[in-house]
């Protein structure tokens, strides 16, 4: 029935999940990823907020498993690996938004960028995420991550009380009910 109400989709949607969710439910990205897919979402974001780099070992053949269904870009410990096909998906784990900035300054000051041509078309041209999520969903009960810190300027946030091994498709309709009920504004 809920799903019947949703008429407007946003295009992308990022999900913010934490190393310990990751470990509690390491299938739980493809699952949510064919849901996504299923609706017509066209780009989905994952980004496992880890210090851990032990850890990431125990779930990234889940996360890469997502290939089997989509296109899908993982960046962890400073490498990426690009395979399948279809819609796109991304996965960061351990990543900083400031960290994003401050490599992409620094790959223009490597470039002999001249300081006069930077403006935010420049800065968005060196980031590794180019896109901007038009929904932030968290789950659980932590806090936000500074990951798409520039980039998630203008999406709209949505949070779970359900942790992410708890997260069901009700759960992802009752959070893109929330969105087309929105107004967005962009800042203004």
């Amino acid at each position: 029935m809920l799903r019947k109400e949703l008429k407007n989709f946003p295009d992308s949607v990022c999900f913010m999940i934490t190393d310990e969710d990751i470990t509690n439910a390491p299938m739980k990205p493809e699952e949510v990823c064919g849901w996504c897919i299923s609706l017509g979402i066209k780009r989905i974001i994952f980004h496992i907020d880890t210090d851990s780099a032990e850890s990431v070992f125990s779930y990234l053949d889940e996360i890469r498993k997502i290939s089997g269904i989509a296109h899908l870009n993982l960046c962890c410990d400073g490498k990426t690996e690009v395979s399948g096909k279809g819609a796109e998906v991304s996965v960061a784990i351990g990543m900083s938004g400031r960290d994003e900035i401050v490599n992409a300054i620094k790959q223009m000051a490597k470039d002999g960028v001249n300081p006069e041509s930077v403006d935010e078309k420049k800065i968005e041209s060196y980031l590794n995420f180019k896109f901007e999520p038009d929904l932030v969903i968290k789950a659980g009960g932590s806090h936000l991550t500074d990951f798409l810190i520039w980039q998630s300027v203008y999406s709209e946030l949505f949070f779970l009380d359900v942790n992410w091994k708890g997260f069901r498709k009700i759960d992802l309709l009752r959070a893109l009910r929330d969105y087309q009920l929105r107004k967005r504004r962009y800042g203004k």
